[in-house]
Parts: structure tokens; sequence; C-alpha cells
């Protein structure tokens, strides 16, 4: 009676702690579901919000081939055909280099300017972790056009034509909806008149993306110039630009429509040489499309052809 009182005891006592074991353990399965730190994903669809970039990068070893286009100003009416006659576009290639890391270079066609950037994300939104995604942008413009005047007795320089950025971005996914994005930003021109002028330009924008359907979503940027703000380029003043738009996902493309009053692309160009303003109408239409290349096979496909 007494050796089944202890072998009763001892299937008890065996049996509570195989309980307690499968406690813990669907306890430690469920934690992650709650708690673990994931990257979030799609803070915005493209790795540009409008023209601006935003903190999205190339996959590794993936090739974009990108155009950006701006026609004329709409409220040139038939003698321009509503901008379509007068029109500037932006050639460029981008490449993944790591995950957090791509490069990217273009020709425009405004200034005959060409530019070359490095983009990198230094820190990734997490759930239950990080609250925001920021990256580092970091590019070079050089214009192409004919020497601008300058005072006389003064020799003009190819450096005179090179100009740089320096962007903080920095974004929230709020939800599968809505994302917004800061980005501070610093353009240094080493051609400014400066008597008038300083050659470093501080600016800080603001971009966003709503999403209204399954494959649609509203966006829209804006910088303000924090000096520099009466700037002329090439004798017109100049505005803060502002620019507002949709995109359309169709089989895994993004095609994003807008209006802007900025017709240059390139960050030097839209933040400082804004000469048009939405408050006289001068507003023009654009589109960015782009065509991706697998340039260097994922890891898990290299060497095994079955596996494509």
């Amino acid at each position: 009676m007494r050796k089944a009182f202890i072998l009763s005891f001892l299937f008890a006592c065996s049996t509570a702690a195989s309980y307690a074991q499968a406690d813990k353990l669907m306890a430690e399965l469920d934690e992650p579901a709650t708690n673990k730190k994931e990257d979030v994903s799609a803070t915005f669809k493209a790795t540009r919000i409008i023209n601006s970039s935003s903190v999205e990068n190339l996959a590794a070893g993936v090739l974009d081939f990108r155009i950006l286009h701006r026609f004329g100003r709409v409220s040139d009416g038939f003698d321009n055909a509503f901008g379509f006659d007068n029109a500037t576009t932006r050639i460029g290639l981008d490449y993944g280099i790591t995950k957090w890391l791509m490069v990217g270079i273009g020709h425009n066609t405004l200034y005959k300017a060409n530019d070359g950037f490095v983009k990198a994300k230094l820190l990734p939104q997490q759930n239950n972790g990080i609250p925001i995604t920021l990256s580092y942008l970091g590019g070079i413009n050089a214009t192409g056009d004919k020497a601008p005047p300058v005072p006389p007795g003064t020799e003009y320089f190819f450096t005179h034509r090179l100009s740089y950025t320096h962007q903080l971005l920095i974004a929230r996914k709020f939800s599968n909806r809505i994302s917004l994005q800061l980005m501070p930003t610093v353009i240094h021109q080493n051609l400014v008149d400066s008597s008038k002028y300083s050659n470093t330009t501080y600016a800080i924008g603001v971009g966003g993306r709503v999403k209204v359907s399954k494959r649609m979503a509203i966006t829209g940027e804006y910088y303000y110039r924090a000096n520099n703000a009466d700037m002329l380029s090439y004798g017109v003043k100049t505005y803060n630009s502002l620019s507002l738009g949709a995109e359309i996902e169709t089989g895994g493309h993004v095609f994003q429509l807008f209006f802007s009053n900025s017709l240059g692309i390139t960050e030097r160009a839209f933040v400082t040489q804004t000469t048009d303003t939405w408050e006289k109408g001068q507003l023009h239409f654009g589109f960015n499309i782009s065509r991706v290349f697998t340039v260097v096979k994922p890891k898990e496909f290299r060497g095994d052809a079955k596996k494509w």
C-alpha cells in the first residue's frame, strides 16, 4: 500500500512537472507573437515619395532603370499643349549593394545636370522595438549648362558647377494605410552670390502616403527653407516645393502620377531652384516609372538551377 502511494505520488509529480513544462513552452511560443522585434516592411511602396527619396531601398543585387518625367506648365494652355511641348526628364540607374545600402546615378535634361547619390538605412522600424526608420542620403550634382554670369574679373571653374546634398530620412509607418517621413536637408552650392546668400541652404521636408484602396494611395511632400528663401535662380524668384500625387500598384509595379510646382528633379533643383508657385497656378504634371532587373541572384538560388 505504501509503495503504491509513493508510486502514485511520483506519477502525479511527474505529470504536474510535465504540465508545467508544457505551459512554459506554450508561453515561450506565445511571447514572440506579441513581443518579438520584427522589422516593419513597406513603409513606402517605392524608393521615392514623389521628388524626394523615401527610406525604402532596393534589394541586394537589384538594378532599377528609372525615368522621372516632368512636363511644362499646365497653365500655359494650348500655346504649349498644356505643358506637353516642354518637358524635363531624369534617366537614372539605381542599384542595391546590400539590403541596407544602395547607390544611383542619373542625367537630367534640366540644366544638363549629372548626379549621383548613396543611401544607407541606419535603423529599421520594428514592431515592439525601434519606433522609426532612419536613413542617410548623400548626393552630388554637376550642372552642364553654359557658365552663368559672374562678376568681372572672376574666373569660372568646374568646381563652381558642383553642389552637395545631405539628408536624414526619418519615417514611421503608423498603420497599413498611413506613413510619414521628415527630411532635414542641407544643400551646399559652390557658386552663389555670396554678398546676398549663403552657399549652404538648410531646409526641412515632410512627406507622406495615405492608402485609400487596395491598389491606390495619395502622396504628398513639402519643403520649407530655413534660409535663402529669397534666393534667385538665374535671376528668377524661387519658391518652396509642394507636390501632390497618387500611386497606383499594378502587378508588382508602382506608377506615380502627380502635380508639382517644381520642374527640377534632383534635391538641388527642387529645393533651391523652384521658380513656379501653386498660388499662381504654375503647376507641372509628372510621373515616375521604373523597371527592375535582378543582376545578382539571391544566395538561396545560387548554384541550383532547379530552384529557378
